[in-house]
């Protein structure tokens, strides 16, 4: 069986910092690329990092909505911190868009990320 792969490239996302899509679709599913605190502009934010996390949760939800799909339909969310004295700030902002619907999570500790941010996030959704 074959399987179409669609690249989704959002006009409400930053651009990509490298070659890649902001999304794939395939076989009804969803997955987003990691994204991380920049604007739509390609700025980064500046400000506390509560501030880092609702840009990054919005620019994938923005990338969802472009794809047909939304928060809701979220099946597994990936975050990687590059200091985990974060997790608590990152956590109070994720429960702000995910109060009723929870996802499979992973949150996991990396020694730096790309162009120097402290905060990435990839989900996989279905349409």
């Amino acid at each position: 069986m074959s399987s179409t792969l669609t690249p989704v490239i959002a006009k409400n996302a930053p651009p990509a910092a490298a070659s890649y899509s902001h999304a794939i679709k395939a076989n009804g599913f969803i997955y987003v690329s990691g994204q991380i605190p920049y604007t739509i502009e390609n700025k980064p934010v500046q400000g506390p990092f509560q501030d880092k996390a609702e840009q990054v949760i919005n620019n994938v939800l923005n990338i969802l909505k472009e794809s047909n799909s939304s928060l809701e339909k979220i099946v597994k969310v990936n975050i990687f911190l590059t200091d985990m004295n974060n997790f608590s700030d990152f956590n109070n902002v994720y429960s702000k868009f995910f109060n009723s619907h929870k996802p499979a999570r992973s949150c996991v500790a990396v020694k730096e990320l790309p162009l120097g941010v402290d905060l990435e996030m990839e989900v996989i959704a279905v349409e």
